[in-house]
């Protein structure tokens, strides 16, 4: 039976003990601010950035990789596991241009087997299934079922999140169906949600505390009793927050499986400083 080995983008913000214990190869997407070019979780520290990001009149701009890079990507994993199938799972398409050009560079490497995913999520939203898969493939599961397991992850997985401001958001180009609470409705705190692939709003809520405690009543309801295979808290910049929800988290929803990360500059830089994300997902 071929190998399978999974390959992600940084945007699946997997924690750096997870990456490790996994070896799971990741390619960086960048953050472009004035005329310097920074690698997502790698040249640029998240601390400075984000301090930058609350200071500066310029605002950063991310891009994917190229196909180019791409080609290297595949060709240093393949170097690394000769006759392997390369399953690589991305950041979901509405959201960058990461899943095309993977695929542009798959064409270009007709001697090297790759299978490209669209997770149709970012975050964590992405992370589990890269993680599901990644078991599969170490269990020798066949590549057909691993993909249609993930699949099923991705159909079982909420990923919640409320901002401090929309403005990151709109200013970035990725506010998607939230686009209708601007103007007006800077000053919200909604609940928002990533669901086919773009972000969209579940509530309008006008502080950030009520809008966690609601984040963590809807994960509830959703459960119905029933504990998460996984779950995770995602922050941007927002530390000490994070640390009090994982705590609710633990006690009210009790995860098989626990993860905690702070989100790197590509994804923190749509989002802005005090992002609160809650993901988990179900039996599949």
């Amino acid at each position: 039976m071929d190998k399978v080995v999974v390959v992600t983008d940084s945007t699946s913000n997997l924690p750096s003990d997870v990456v490790s214990n996994l070896g799971i190869p990741i390619i960086p997407l960048k953050v472009h601010w004035s005329d310097e070019t920074y690698i997502d979780g790698v040249t640029l520290d998240s601390e400075q950035f984000y301090q930058w990001l609350q200071e500066r009149e310029d605002f950063p701009t991310t891009s994917q990789p190229s196909a180019g890079e791409f080609v290297t990507f595949f060709e240093s994993v393949a170097e690394k596991h000769p006759s392997a199938t390369i399953l690589g799972v991305f950041i979901s398409s509405e959201l960058s241009g990461t899943w095309l050009s993977a695929n542009q560079a798959k064409a270009m490497l007709p001697e090297i087997n790759i299978q490209i995913v669209d997770s149709r999520s970012v975050s964590l939203g992405l992370g589990f299934q890269v993680i599901a898969a990644h078991q599969l493939a170490q269990d020798g599961v066949p590549l057909d079922d691993i993909v249609a397991h993930i699949q099923r992850v991705r159909d079982n997985t909420s990923l919640v999140f409320t901002v401090d401001t929309l403005e990151y958001l709109h200013r970035g180009g990725r506010i998607g169906g939230a686009a209708r609470l601007l103007g007006s409705a800077l000053n919200l705190k909604p609940l928002l949600t990533i669901k086919d692939g773009r972000v969209e709003v579940l509530e309008k809520i006008r502080s950030r505390g009520k809008a966690i405690q609601r984040m963590l009543k809807l994960a509830e309801e959703t459960l119905d009793g029933r504990r998460p295979v996984a779950a995770g808290i995602m922050d941007v910049d927002a530390a000490n927050v994070a640390e009090e929800v994982t705590a609710e988290v633990m006690k009210r929803l009790k995860p098989k499986q626990f993860y905690r990360t702070a989100v790197t500059p590509v994804v923190g830089g749509h989002a802005g400083p005090g992002t609160i994300g809650l993901g988990f997902y179900t039996e599949v």
